[in-house]
């Protein structure tokens, strides 16, 4: 049996930032058969359309083929003002464009960290909808939101939380599964 290659995508650009060690804690946590590379997309710039007429940019173009490659995405984010990060969503539109975009039939996995009891509940229900325009293949269950994450999480980004690390494996195995189905559906 090959190794499952994952890319994972954190919503927030900060290097300590919860939703990144709850991206590291799914990695963690994957069944021996995948294996998580979290990739940096800070380079990305803001959608232009001007710019993308006359091609996309090398770091865009990176990504796309990089993502396009993968068995699967895992994507953590944080909510920002009830929805997905600005910078992040600018992302998810350069990725998107073209009629190649790689988005499309790719198995998805969603999950968020939070301060606030929800979790990240509102950004996943958006970024679902997103993601099911452009044709992604998301996990629908389990659902893994994080809340008061803060308490979750020591300084050095390890859970300290046995609850949030059985919630956020189940999800890692029913991942396996799905993109093994998603694979015998195309």
């Amino acid at each position: 049996m090959s190794t499952l290659d994952i890319v994972g995508l954190c919503g927030s650009l900060r290097t300590g930032s919860i939703n990144r060690a709850a991206l590291n804690l799914a990695g963690s946590l994957m069944p021996p058969s995948m294996r998580l590379d979290v990739v940096d997309w800070r380079e990305i710039p803001p959608f232009d359309g001007d710019v993308f007429a006359k091609g996309f940019p090398p770091v865009v173009q990176a990504l796309r083929e990089r993502i396009r490659r993968a068995d699967g995405l895992v994507i953590a984010t944080p909510e920002y003002n009830f929805s997905i990060p600005g910078v992040f969503k600018n992302v998810i539109d350069w990725l998107s464009r073209g009629e190649d975009q790689p988005f499309a039939h790719k198995p998805v996995a969603i999950l968020s960290a939070s301060p606030g009891p929800l979790g990240g509940a509102r950004v996943q229900y958006d970024l679902r909808r997103v993601m099911l325009f452009v044709n992604a293949m998301v996990l629908a269950k389990p659902e893994v939101f994080i809340g008061g994450a803060g308490a979750k999480f020591d300084a050095e980004g390890r859970c300290t939380d046995e609850t949030t690390r059985k919630f956020v494996g189940d999800q890692m195995h029913a991942f396996e599964k799905w993109i093994n189905a998603v694979g015998r559906m195309r």
